[in-house]
Order: C-alpha cells, then sequence, then structure tokens
C-alpha cells in the first residue's frame, strides 16, 4: 500500500524474479496464441508488478485500476498471476482463445481491472470518473490508470487532463509506458508530442523515472500520493524489455514471435521451452471464470410527478429539468448521490437550476463531450445516479465510440438528448439530429425512449433514474404540446404511468393506423382531424419506446387496411424497419407508408423544415389519403 519509506533487498529481488518469469509468460502466451502485443506487454510489465503488489487491492474500499492501453493485457495476466490472483498456467494456455476469459484486450471481471479498454484514449476519462465518486464518498482510495505514451496524442485525453486538474483529483495517479515506439515506428516520426510539457501546461506535477527500476517506480508512486494534485508518472521504459532482438522494435509491438523466435527468447531469457505443454493444455477448457461485475446501484426516491395543462406552455427540455431538481431535493440531501454532467450548455438543456441548488454534484466539462461521456460513464457504475445532457448531435453522434465502450462496460447512464431531429430548425442540417434512433440500436444495453409532450417526459425522468441501466431520452428544441386524451384531461396525467416497451394508444379508428412518438405525436392527431374531414379514421399510436414493437397493442389495429410510420428522423433508420419487419410477421396484406427523413434538413423554422421534407401535416394528410382512394 506504499506505506514503506523503501524497498528491502529481498522484496526487491522478489519483484525482479516474477518479473522474469513474467516475460517468458508474455511470449509463451502470445506465441502460442499466434497473435498479441508483446512488446508493449513486456514494456509495461515492471510498472504492473509494482502496483499489483503494492496498491491497496485486498480491503474495502480498495484501490482502482485502470489500463488504458488494454492490448498490454499479456503482461497484466502475467502480473496478475504471479503476484498470486490468476492461474498461471491457465492464462497462457488459453489467452485469445475463443470464450476464455483472457481476452486480447483487458475486460472488467479479471482481478482489479475495472474498466474494459481497448480503444485507447479513454482511460484517464474513466479514472476521472472513479475518482469522482471516491472523493464524494470520502473514501480514502486511490485510482491508478497506466497508459501508453502513443494514446497520448488522443484529443481525449487532453480534455481529461484539464478536467481531473479542475475538479482537484489528486486521487488519480496516471503512469504513462514512455517506450517511445508505436505500431508504425517511433512516436516522433508517427505523430511527435511533448507528452511532459503538455501535462505540465494543464497544471499536472509530473516525475520521471526508470520504468524498469523497481524502487524508482514505487518511490515516485508513493511521493505522489502524498501531492494534492494530480501527477503524472512518465516511466522511461524499452519496448521488448529483456529479449535484445525485440527491444526498441516496432515489429513486435502487434506481432507474436515466430516458434524460432521464440526459442531463442527462451534461451535468453534461461527459462524452459514447454510451449507443447501449453499447446495440449489449449485444447481443453479453463477453469477460471469471469466474475461478473456488477454495478452498485443505489435505489432512489422519484417523487410524485408533476402534472402540466397546454396553458402553462412547458416544454419538455424545462419538464425534464424541473423533474431532476425535484429527483435530487428528495434524495441528495438524504446522502443518495446524483451527479449531472453538462458540456456547456446548462441554458439550453435546462440544468441550471440543478446547479444552482448542488453545485458539488454538478460538472460543467465545457465543450468536451467526449471525455465527458466517458467520466459520465465510469461514475455510473459507482453507485451515484448519473446523469449526461447534451445535444442530440454531441451526445450520442460525436461521442458514440465513446458510448459504446460504455455500453461494453455495462454502465448505467441516463443520458439526456435535446434538440433531436428537424425540431432543431434555424441550426441547420449540422445541428439536426437526424440519426439518433440508428445510432443507438447498435448498442446493445441502451434503451432509447422519446417522450412526446412534458407530463410524458416527466414520468419517463422519474423512471430512468429509479430504474438500473443505460438509457437515453430524448427530446426536441421547441415546446411541443400538451397531449390529452379523448376525454379533455392530459393523456399523460395523475393516472399514467410510464412502463418501458409499451405503446399508448391516442386515438382509436378504423381506416389508418399511425405509429409515432415524440414531436411527431400532436401532428399525427392534427392529421387524424384532417382525415376525419372525409371520413377516414385513424388511430394514433405513441411508440415512446422506440426499440420496442408491442406486438399486443399493435395487432388490435392491424385490420386496418393503411399503417403509417411518421418521424422526423432518417426513415431508413428510425421505427420503420423494424415496424415493416413486424407487419410482414404478422403477413399485414394492407399498405405500409413510412414518412420520414431523407436527406439532411434546411436550415429554417421547424415548419418550414418538415415542410421541405413532405413531413407536414397537410403533405402527409393528401398522402394517405391518396393510399386509401387507391385500395
Amino acid at each position: 500500500m506504499f506505506d514503506k519509506e523503501s524497498l528491502s533487498e529481498s522484496e526487491l529481488k522478489r519483484l525482479r524474479t516474477i518479473s522474469h518469469y513474467a516475460r517468458g509468460d508474455i511470449l509463451k502466451m502470445t506465441t502460442l496464441a499466434k497473435s498479441g502485443h508483446p512488446g508493449g506487454s513486456m514494456s509495461s510489465l515492471d510498472i504492473y508488478v509494482v502496483l499489483f503488489s503494492y496498491a491497496k487491492l485486498d480491503e474495502a474500499p480498495r484501490d482502482r485500476i485502470v489500463i488504458s492501453h488494454g492490448h498490454t493485457s499479456p503482461g497484466v495476466y502475467a502480473a496478475l498471476a504471479r503476484v498470486g490472483y490468476l492461474p498461471i498456467d491457465e492464462v497462457i494456455a488459453f489467452f485469445r482463445k475463443g470464450g476464455s476469459p483472457y481476452e486480447g484486450h483487458v475486460v472488467k471481471g479479471i482481478p482489479f481491472i475495472d474498466w474494459s479498454t481497448g480503444n485507447l484514449g479513454q482511460g484517464l476519462s474513466a479514472a476521472c470518473g472513479f475518482a469522482i465518486a471516491s472523493k464524494l464518498k470520502n473514501e480514502k482510495t486511490n485510482v491508478f490508470v497506466v497508459m501508453s505514451d502513443g494514446e497520448q496524442q488522443k484529443g481525449q485525453v487532453s480534455e481529461a487532463r484539464r478536467f481531473a486538474v479542475k475538479y482537484q483529483l489528486s486521487n488519480i495517479l496516471v503512469i504513462i509506458d514512455y517506450n517511445r515506439i508505436q505500431i508504425c515506428g517511433p512516436i516522433e516520426k508517427v505523430m511527435p508530442q511533448n507528452i511532459i510539457e503538455n501535462y505540465l501546461s494543464d497544471g499536472w506535477d509530473v516525475i520521471q523515472v526508470d520504468g524498469h527500476d523497481y524502487l524508482e517506480i514505487y518511490s515516485a508512486i508513493r511521493r505522489a500520493l502524498q501531492v494534492e494534485n494530480p501527477v503524472c508518472i512518465v516511466a522511461n521504459t524499452v519496448m521488448g524489455k529483456g529479449v535484445p532482438f525485440m527491444e526498441n522494435n516496432e515489429k513486435y509491438h502487434g506481432s507474436p514471435l515466430t516458434e524460432e523466435e521464440y526459442k531463442k527468447a527462451m534461451e535468453i531469457l534461461g527459462l524452459d521451452d514447454d510451449l507443447e505443454k501449453y499447446k495440449e493444455m489449449r485444447k481443453g477448457i479453463w477453469s477460471y471464470n469471469l466474475k461478473e461485475e456488477k454495478n452498485n446501484f443505489s435505489l432512489i426516491q422519484v417523487g410524485k410527478p408533476f402534472t402540466y395543462e397546454e396553458s402553462e406552455k412547458v416544454d419538455s427540455r424545462t419538464a425534464f429539468g424541473r423533474a431532476l431538481k425535484d429527483i435530487a431535493d428528495k434524495n441528495i440531501p438524504q446522502g443518495r448521490y446524483i451527479c449531472v454532467f453538462d458540456c456547456d450548455l446548462a441554458p439550453s438543456v435546462k440544468t441550471v437550476e440543478f446547479s444552482k441548488a448542488y453545485p458539488q454534484f454538478f460538472f460543467q466539462s465545457g465543450i468536451q463531450e467526449h471525455n465527458t461521456a466517458t467520466v459520465a460513464g465510469a461514475l455510473s457504475t459507482t453507485g451515484i445516479v448519473t446523469f449526461f445532457a447534451d445535444f442530440g448531435v454531441f451526445g450520442l453522434d460525436e461521442t458514440y465510440n465513446q458510448h459504446r465502450l460504455n455500453d461494453i462496460n455495462k454502465t448505467n447512464l441516463k443520458l439526456i438528448l435535446t434538440h433531436v431531429g428537424l425540431d432543431v430548425g434555424q441550426d441547420g442540417k449540422t445541428h439536426q439530429c437526424i440519426d439518433y434512433i440508428g445510432l443507438a440500436r447498435n448498442l446493445f444495453y441502451f434503451k432509447l425512449i422519446v417522450p412526446c409532450d412534458p407530463n410524458q417526459t416527466d414520468r419517463v425522468i422519474r423512471y430512468v433514474a429509479k430504474t438500473e441501466g443505460n438509457f437515453i431520452v430524448a427530446m426536441g428544441r421547441s415546446r411541443w404540446p400538451v397531449i390529452y386524451g379523448s376525454d379533455g384531461h392530459p393523456f399523460y396525467g395523475e393516472d399514467y404511468e410510464f412502463v418501458y416497451g409499451r405503446a399508448d394508444v391516442i386515438r382509436e379508428g378504423k381506416d389508418v393506423l399511425i405509429v409515432t412518438y415524440g414531436g411527431m405525436v400532436h401532428r399525427a392527431l392534427a392529421i387524424r382531424e384532417e382525415l376525419l374531414k372525409e371520413g377516414i379514421s385513424t388511430t394514433v399510436v405513441n411508440m415512446a419506446s422506440v426499440f420496442e414493437i408491442d406486438r399486443q397493442t399493435l395487432r388490435r389495429f392491424l385490420s386496418s387496411p393503411v399503417v403509417v410510420t411518421y418521424e422526423d428522423h432518417n426513415v431508413y433508420t428510425g421505427i420503420a424497419p423494424s415496424l415493416s419487419r413486424f407487419l410482414l410477421e404478422e403477413k399485414f396484406t394492407g399498405r405500409f407508408l413510412s414518412f420520414g427523413v431523407k436527406k439532411y434538413g434546411v436550415s429554417g423554422d421547424t415548419e418550414e423544415a418538415l415542410k421541405a421534407e413532405s413531413l407536414d401535416i397537410a403533405t402527409v394528410s393528401e398522402k394517405i389519403k391518396e393510399a386509401i382512394k387507391k385500395l
């Protein structure tokens, strides 16, 4: 736990022995698998051996370790095994074998690996999330993040550096494996960078060490942990350390040795060549399996929903902000924490009131969406309910890769997207998020909800706050009117409770079925009124859970001769494809019409943008009438 002032000679001898055998382990597993990254694993190895030997790992709350350059998994596995946390023979035999826990890039479930990585540049952001949790909970723990030198070229790393300093995350310690080699050669040729100067200019302290000197590594970590500032240790290392023909050779960054090279390396290291033993083992099955890394999840009180009348002129964004503040009022004072992240858009995404009431739990990240998405995702796994509110094109389109990694890590993030669809209007095509459903559909563990008015929005926000899992809630820029039932009361009023996957029948008819969501629901009701003038009765269904086909509900209306999807979204990736598949499965024999966005929108108000895409009420009404006449 880095509490000793120095290391004894016997301890140093132990570390040297562990690393010596671990180097052989790295070469054995990568040669056996015929793939992997031996060079970087060998340059990072001594860092791993010190960390796994002395970090506080065996008592709670424990230190956290993030391996940002996850491709050095052979070094991680070998170090963990030689320190005593993994079965060494299985690590070697089953590295990169399909289904085994010893994947090509590190994954959660391996002991003390707190974040599945692989996409470079995201580890420091995840560490910021873990560090925030430790500080809010007043835990005396540290977050170690080991990084490569090449990934410092990533813009997200600079975003994370600034964030850590702004929020005084002195419980973060970065250790950079500075071997100066990446896949295509020396970093100075691939992309010159000033790593030390960059950290210093952003307000970090920097310590340089020999990354293969155990005492220097240990002493630098111990010193860094006593500094009230984020610290970066630059560990000068050698790619392929320990095997002369591998050293400083970019070939071995991502390529294993041939068996001939492997035999030569074993001779140099003075280790047994027992590759045949592991070849035989590899035909079998492993006994160690990943331990299910369940997130901490806090049950919170969500209170009683607010109900709005049309006369109050409340938009969905404001309903979100009010619900968020109300939920916070019922939980934060009682120690049930809720955190909110913003990217310089608080007045637009309506998080200002939360930020004023609970500044300690509000994180203004500036125009740094990539870092923010990962920080929020990591924090959400620690038992703190986490919201990230942003415009659709920034909160999802721009940060898709970060949310993909959040998804892989099974986070508990509540992503609030405002300004979606052509509804963004005059901001034009760069800001009109018309692809969020298609993007989110690729994320296996995210659920997407598009409420249609402020009342449904309020109830959806309370639902996602109390429900474990990743949720996206999307809403527009303009004010969507309150939806009323046929009884004259708000449809999503006092008696309504949101149930994920359930579609709502707003009005019933027999000639046409319109399936829609979000800001198009009130327009669909207007289309219904236009069709009634011609004696055409229409069912309007709000499919707020846009990924889920409510088969039981929709089957009730498949006797309608015309079925319509109506959406302010790319028609090819919205609800139309999934609904058309459903109709095929149900052997629907009527007409199917899909109204949606077919090109980037114009810069005009919402109605102008919709009309340019033939999505205005008059045009859609006429096309449905034409379809009815052709029956």
